[in-house]
C-alpha cells in the first residue's frame, strides 16, 4: 500500500491511513482542533492523490478503527456484502467516484453497490468530490422509508416541525405546532426537544402531540427527543410514541458518552415495534453530526467527517425511519464558518444516502459560527436539489429553546414552490383537505394557525 506522492519535486508521505484520510479532508476546524489536518493546500492535494489510488481491498485490510476494539467497526464490517466486495475490491477509490458519478449508474445499481461498501470507503470517495458531484450522486438516490406515512419519494421535500418551548409549556407548544402545520411543514415528524428530560415530561408532551394528530387526523408522527432511556421508561407507561429517537456517534466510546450500546437500541426498537403507536416498519429516529466524537473526546485520531461515515453504517443497522445531521449546531470549533457547514451538509446527506439511510438535514447554526441565514438558505436550496428527504423548521428560524438558527417554516413553503417539490402525498392530500393547499399551492388561509380552532 502506497502513502506517498510527488508534488512539484516534494514527496509527501503519510504514516497511516488515518493521517492520510484527515489531510484528504476539506478544510475543517474540527480536524485542525484535533491537530489531523493537512497544514497546506498542496499537501491536501497530495493527500487526495494518494487517497485516490488507494484499493478499495486496501482500506478493508486496513481499518482505521479494528473491529476487535470497537462495537461501531463490528458493525460495519459485518453488514459488507462480501459477494458485491469481492467484484469491487481492486477497484481504487477514484474509480468507485467515477462509477457513482457515470451518468449510467442509477440508484438501483447504487443500492446495491452500497452493500459492499464500509462506512470509510464512502467516506473516502466524497473526500474526492466536489460540492457539485455530492449533489449530482445524492440526487441518484431515492431512499423511501415508512413509519405511519412514506417519505422520500422523487419530487417531494417532507419536513420536521420543530415547536420547541423554553418551559416545556403545551400551549406554548401547540401554538407553535399550529403555525407550523398551516405553512404545511410537519410530514416527517413533529418532533419536540424537551427542556425537562424527565419521564412524566415526556408523557405529557407525547400525549399532547399525539391527541392533537388524532383529533386533526394529520397523517405524520410525533416524537419527543428526550433520552431513549426515558422515551423506553414513558412508553412502558403508556406514553403514545410513534417513534423512538436517540442521538448516535461514530465510536463505541463516544457512544458509551451519549449513554448508548447497540443492545439497548436493539431492545428500544423492539419495545417501539410492540408498543408504538405507528404502523411502522421503520420506528426508529436518530441524529448525528460532525464533531460529536472529538467533542466527546472519542474520536481516536480519526477526522471529522469519517466518523460521521461511520454514523452512517451503525444507524444502517437499526432500519431507521429517518436520520439527520446537525449540520452547524456543535459550533465553530467543529464548522467554522459557512463554508465548512455548507460543505458538511453536502458531505453527510450523500454519504448517508450512500448507506441507504432515509436523510435530512438540520440546517443551522450558532451564533458565534461565522455565517448568516442566507447562508442556511443557500443549503437549503443546494440540499433541495441533492433530493434530500427532510429538512427541520423552527418558527422564524430561531429555535428559542436550544437558542440556534435554522429554517424556518415559511422557507419550506418556499423550496418546495422554488424547486418544484411536493410534501409527502399522504400529507399532501391531508393539506389539500384542510385547504392550505390548492392543486399543490398555498392557500390564504396558509399561515393561520387559527384555523386549528375552528
Amino acid at each position: 500500500m502506497r502513502l506517498k506522492t510527488t508534488l512539484q519535486s516534494r514527496t509527501y508521505e503519510f504514516k497511516d491511513l488515518k493521517e492520510l484520510f484527515a489531510k484528504a479532508n476539506e478544510e475543517k476546524s474540527g480536524d485542525r482542533l484535533a491537530g489531523l489536518a493537512a497544514e497546506t493546500v498542496q499537501e491536501r492535494i497530495a493527500a487526495k492523490q494518494v487517497l485516490a489510488g488507494l484499493t478499495l481491498e486496501d482500506i478493508r485490510n486496513h481499518p482505521l478503527l479494528p473491529p476487535e476494539e470497537d462495537e461501531v467497526s463490528r458493525i460495519i464490517e459485518e453488514q459488507v456484502n462480501d459477494t458485491i466486495f469481492a467484484d469491487i475490491k481492486g477497484w481504487t477509490v477514484a474509480k468507485l467516484r467515477e462509477y457513482i458519478l457515470d451518468d449510467r449508474v442509477g440508484d438501483r445499481e447504487l443500492k446495491r453497490l452500497s452493500r459492499g461498501l464500509t462506512s470509510e470507503m464512502i467516506a473516502a470517495t466524497a473526500k474526492l468530490m466536489s460540492n457539485l458531484d455530492l449533489i449530482h450522486a445524492a440526487n441518484k438516490i431515492e431512499i423511501i422509508s415508512r413509519c405511519n406515512i412514506a417519505i422520500g419519494q422523487k419530487g417531494t421535500l417532507a419536513s420536521r416541525l420543530q415547536p420547541n418551548h423554553p418551559t416545556d409549556s403545551v400551549d406554548g407548544i401547540l401554538a407553535s405546532l399550529k403555525e407550523g402545520l398551516s405553512y404545511g411543514v410537519g410530514d416527517a415528524v413533529i418532533g419536540i426537544n424537551p427542556v425537562d428530560d424527565s419521564v412524566e415530561s415526556v408523557k405529557r408532551l407525547l400525549h399532547a402531540t399525539h391527541d392533537f394528530i388524532e383529533m386533526w387526523n394529520i397523517p405524520t408522527q410525533n416524537c419527543v427527543l428526550a433520552h431513549v432511556t426515558t422515551q423506553m421508561k414513558a412508553i412502558e407507561q403508556g406514553a403514545p410514541a410513534a417513534m423512538v429517537f436517540q442521538s448516535i456517534a461514530g465510536t463505541e466510546a463516544a457512544n458509551r458518552s451519549f449513554g448508548i450500546t447497540a443492545s439497548l437500541l436493539e431492545e428500544a426498537k423492539q419495545m417501539i415495534m410492540e408498543k408504538g403507536t405507528s404502523c411502522g416498519p421503520q420506528r426508529l429516529y436518530f441524529e448525528t453530526g460532525q464533531g460529536s466524537e472529538l467533542s466527546a473526546e472519542a474520536h481516536h485520531g480519526i477526522d471529522q467527517m469519517t466518523l460521521e461515515a461511520r454514523n452512517y453504517g451503525f444507524a444502517r443497522k437499526f432500519d431507521p425511519y429517518i436520520l439527520n445531521t446537525v449540520v452547524g449546531f456543535i459550533g465553530p470549533e467543529y464548522l467554522y464558518d459557512n463554508k465548512q457547514v455548507i460543505r458538511a451538509g453536502l458531505e453527510d446527506h450523500f454519504m448517508g444516502k450512500m448507506h441507504g439511510i432515509p436523510m435530512g438535514v438540520d440546517i443551522c447554526y450558532t451564533n458565534h459560527i461565522r455565517a448568516d441565514q442566507n447562508d442556511m438558505e443557500e443549503l437549503g436550496v443546494l440540499l433541495t436539489a441533492a433530493g434530500v428527504n427532510f429538512i427541520i423548521a423552527t418558527p422564524m428560524g430561531d429555535d428559542c429553546m436550544l437558542n440556534y438558527q435554522s429554517m424556518s417554516y415559511h422557507d419550506i413553503a418556499t423550496l418546495r414552490q422554488t424547486m418544484d417539490r411536493k410534501p409527502a402525498p399522504k400529507f399532501a392530500a391531508w393539506l389539500e383537505h384542510m385547504g392550505i393547499t390548492e392543486d399543490g399551492r398555498l392557500t390564504e388561509r396558509a399561515g393561520d394557525p387559527t384555523i386549528f380552532a375552528e
